[in-house]
């Protein structure tokens, strides 16, 4: 028996799928931005059914707590590029087909370079800055794109930018939620990408082969916890096409960190070394901006919780000299110093933790005791 037609002799049965569907998808090319918890199943089982190009773009190691829910990867992995590691894997599975690594993160200056060979985009990425950005390069190029997207038992899955009446993902989302936290910051049951990752997958294969009905123009959300999914229809916003770069010169000076509020300026910043100075300063007050319950609880030093949607709601109760906040990771602390910046200007040296209470906890895990 043929060795191709042994390998996907399942898929080559189906009714209104056969050679032509397997001869399209091994002339596709899709490109996979994020190799972590949706991009591994994704890749998997784009890999398996014979995806003859597949670019996987991601710049991270592969770290203990991403094993859990990113099972393309080993203990052996950690320390080791996600993409190298992806790439070797997924070469075992299939050889066939040609798995193209990119170490690097997806930026403004790189990215129409990357996708520009590819006909379908899928975005598993964990944050708002990257959304914007691969949604803005798709339009702007043309290019199909996937998108999943996952928090504690919830997720969703959307196909933009495809068609003749096409939305993109500012049509759903025409400024960035900061109230929405990432896997990081609110945890994930290890399952969920597992499920919302193999529907990237299981669209990406449906567009390509022409079965089925897409997810073109609709969002799909999923609840884990309930196994509850619902549709709805998303359409164009007259606003979006304004807010989309005209060209590639526009995008490529776009500061899309700034844009979503995911980085303050550098006066705003404090170190781990530096807020250990100010545990004993009478003058500072520390503010934990989490929710309240949120994991791990700091009893480590002096502070108060004030989540960052009750803020503006405190201020006239933060009287001291300095004020230190911190969050998880330090995208909700930015925020936070932000606001307390335009409401105290110079009146107040405002800080934010630099990579949040994770990063204190690992400094201090590493260079204390």
């Amino acid at each position: 028996m043929n060795e191709k037609f042994e390998r996907y002799q399942r898929q080559l049965l189906l009714k209104g799928f056969g050679e032509a569907g397997q001869q399209k998808l091994q002339d596709a090319k899709v490109l996979v931005i994020g190799a972590g918890g949706l991009g591994c199943p994704a890749l998997q089982y784009l890999t398996a059914a014979g995806v003859g190009t597949i670019g996987i773009v991601d710049d991270d190691i592969v770290s203990l707590d991403n094993l859990h829910r990113q099972i393309l990867y080993t203990t052996n992995d950690i320390g080791s590029s996600k993409v190298v590691m992806a790439a070797f894997a997924l070469e075992q599975l299939n050889f066939d087909i040609d798995i193209i690594p990119y170490n690097t993160r997806l930026t403004n200056q790189n990215a129409i370079e990357i996708i520009t060979p590819y006909d379908i985009v899928i975005d598993g990425t964990d944050n708002f800055a990257s959304r914007y950005l691969i949604n803005d390069a798709c339009v702007l190029l043309n290019k199909t794109l996937v998108y999943g997207a996952i928090s504690q038992f919830e997720g969703q899955v959307a196909i933009f930018n495809h068609g003749e009446n096409k939305v993109n993902y500012r049509d759903l989302f025409p400024a960035p939620d900061n109230t929405i936290l990432n896997c990081e910051e609110a945890g994930v049951l290890g399952v969920l990408p597992g499920i919302i990752g193999s529907m990237l997958a299981n669209e990406t294969i449906k567009l390509i082969t022409g079965i089925g009905m897409p997810l073109i123009n609709t969002l799909l959300t999923y609840n884990a916890l309930t196994n509850q999914s619902h549709q709805f229809t998303i359409s164009p916003r007259p606003e979006t096409n304004s807010s989309i770069p005209k060209n590639e010169n526009v995008f490529a000076a776009m500061d899309y960190e700034l844009f979503c509020l995911t980085k303050t300026t550098a006066s705003f910043n404090i170190e781990v070394a530096e807020l250990d100075n100010l545990l004993n300063d009478a003058t500072a007050q520390i503010i934990d901006v989490r929710e309240k319950g949120e994991l791990p609880i700091i009893n480590d030093f002096k502070n108060i919780n004030i989540p960052l949607n009750q803020l503006s709601q405190s201020f006239t109760d933060l009287t001291n000299e300095v004020i230190v906040v911190f969050c998880q990771t330090g995208k909700r602390s930015a925020q936070a110093a932000q606001q307390l910046f335009e409401r105290f200007g110079t009146t107040k040296k405002i800080y934010s933790l630099n990579g949040g209470i994770v990063n204190w906890k690992k400094y201090h895990a590493e260079n204390v005791g």
